[in-house]
């Protein structure tokens, strides 16, 4: 893959992910080539990596759209996320050092302060920081591969920019039960604290959704 290609990848991901399009909206391959700096050749390389990655559709006529989903999209999203985040919880629970607690501890008091105030993208950073970090002391090369695309999809985004102040004071109480788990060495525990947080998480963006 060529360097142009990855530029074009990485910024028009990034814009995808960070909401700069919206569900649905079109991709041309001229204005992404100008917005980019490469020509149009790098940028289809580019959309074909994303449509992999399920962040965008294409049409029959090789037009390009921002990915957006039907309900059954979103729940089986949600549903694999769980198995997995699950699974990594638990295989967290009995591998994470001190210094990995201590990590968790300062994300989730970042994402308690932002509880506090209702800063969406407070939250979303520290929020992402906190599952990579309980991710990376799992230590599965494998499983992070797999979550990686789940958890980087916009509705993960736009899940958090549709929360209450309560469900922000809800996300912070339930990473410091996921503390409290992986601090006792109780996989069984983390595993269904995890799993309880992610499909609180999808009812979240349902209601949402409406």
């Amino acid at each position: 893959m060529s360097k142009a290609s990855d530029r074009a990848y990485r910024r028009i991901r990034e814009g995808i992910v960070g909401g700069e399009w919206a569900p649905g909206a079109p991709l041309r391959e001229e204005e992404l080539a100008a917005l980019c700096g490469v020509s149009r050749t790098p940028v289809r390389e580019a959309l074909r990596r994303l449509e992999a990655e399920y962040l965008l559709r294409r049409t029959d006529g090789a037009r390009s759209f921002v990915a957006d989903w039907t309900a059954d999209d979103v729940a089986e999203m949600f549903a694999l996320r769980a198995l997995l985040e699950g699974h990594a919880a638990a295989r967290a629970a009995l591998r994470i050092d001190a210094d990995g607690l201590n990590a968790l501890e300062q994300l989730n008091a970042v994402v308690g302060k932002a509880a506090e105030t209702g800063d969406a993208e407070a939250f979303l950073a520290a929020n992402r920081g906190f599952h990579t970090k309980l991710l990376q002391a799992a230590q599965s090369p494998r499983l992070a591969a797999m979550l990686t695309a789940l958890v980087e999809q916009p509705v993960v985004r736009r899940t958090a920019q549709h929360y209450r102040l309560q469900e922000f004071v809800q996300s912070h109480a339930e990473h410091a039960a996921l503390i409290d788990a992986m601090r006792r060495r109780d996989a069984a525990w983390a595993e269904s604290v995890m799993v309880g947080h992610i499909k609180r998480a999808f009812h979240a963006f349902s209601d949402a959704r409406g």
